[in-house]
């Protein structure tokens, strides 16, 4: 085999179709059984968009126009300059990318990984050989640990919770509603289904949080809820390399900031095609100047919001100074939209 990608979810199905289609033997191995969902906000920037549509695969959602922050009496709007994002439901992106996938002649097997095994010519999962394996196991993953490039952080622990609620889209765009301690990430996923996440480093039942968004939890007042509410964390995530050997790590394994700027499904996506043209071209170090190129953008922004939205003046200026600064505001989104590395 030539690749073994490890992790179902979609940093390891873009991977495994991006590898069948460079004409790689690949298998996928996921523990989980069926359609995966997850805590995320939902909302596909136009980077993602892209990213899936060269992929051949298009989920259908909610399209989307571009960003609101709220607060309070403060509104800042920003419309997307390259086309719209799309809010789609995380199980229907699943589905959407395992059926391209299994189309592919791709294998996917309910397997989970307990020893990782690495020579010259390859590397040795489970007594399994493959050339190459792609570690996307996620936010926590074991793969990252095992391979000890995982790098324990424990400052500002934040973490998501989401829920979906049975209501028509009241906004073309994704609002980000800020409070003192939390943001609210409203994202319509299809014409009768809208998604709230809440971002926060304050452990408190989801509708403790709520509580800090009136003008939202109005809303959303009546409506019924789709789905329990799920929780992420912490997303904060770093790793000394990208790459052990015959290993590449990929999507939230390979290191994540924040779900603040909603790039994350974006990144993966250009992360999995760097991914196997490092494989095929055999200089995994190149993927690692890859890595750092493509996520630039989204660390040194994320970065730079997260830390002046630790400070109160900071934070409770933040809206109203995108107000003040549409100019800005736009450029920021617009930077944000792109897909990664351009």
């Amino acid at each position: 085999m030539d690749l073994l990608v490890v992790g179902g979810g979609p940093a390891g199905l873009a991977t495994a179709l991006h590898a069948a289609r460079a004409g790689l033997e690949v298998t996928v191995w996921e523990q989980r059984a069926g359609t995966i969902d997850k805590a995320c906000g939902e909302g596909l920037m136009p980077g993602a968009v892209a990213g899936l549509t060269a992929l051949g695969v298009h989920p259908p959602g909610y399209d989307l126009r571009g960003i609101r922050y709220v607060a309070g009496a403060h509104r800042a709007d920003a419309d997307f300059r390259a086309g719209p994002g799309r809010g789609v439901r995380r199980t229907v992106l699943h589905a959407a990318l395992r059926e391209a996938v299994l189309a592919a002649g791709v294998r996917v097997e309910q397997r989970a990984v307990r020893r990782v095994e690495q020579d010259e010519d390859g590397v040795v999962v489970d007594g399994t050989r493959a050339r190459h394996l792609v570690a996307a196991d996620g936010l926590h993953s074991p793969i990252r640990r095992a391979l000890g490039l995982h790098r324990p952080r424990r400052a500002h622990r934040r973490h998501g919770l989401r829920r979906h609620y049975v209501l028509t889209p009241w906004s073309d765009h994704v609002e980000v509603h800020w409070a003192r301690d939390a943001e609210a990430y409203v994202t319509p996923v299809s014409d009768d289904l809208v998604g709230v996440a809440v971002l926060t480093a304050d452990r408190r039942p989801y509708d403790d949080h709520l509580a800090a968004f009136p003008e939202l939890q109005e809303r959303l007042a009546g409506a019924g809820t789709a789905t329990p509410a799920r929780g992420a964390g912490p997303l904060r995530q770093d790793a000394s390399a990208r790459t052990a050997g015959r290993v590449l790590l990929v999507g939230d394994a390979a290191g994540y900031v924040d779900a603040l700027t909603g790039e994350g499904i974006a990144l993966a996506l250009a992360q999995a095609s760097a991914a196997v043209r490092a494989v095929i071209n055999g200089d995994l170090a190149a993927y690692e100047r890859e890595w750092r190129r493509l996520t630039r953008r989204y660390r040194w922004l994320t970065h730079a919001l997260l830390g002046a939205t630790r400070v109160p003046p900071l934070r409770a200026a933040l809206v109203p100074a995108a107000q003040r600064l549409p100019w800005l505001f736009s450029a920021t989104v617009d930077a944000l939209a792109r897909p990664p590395g351009t």
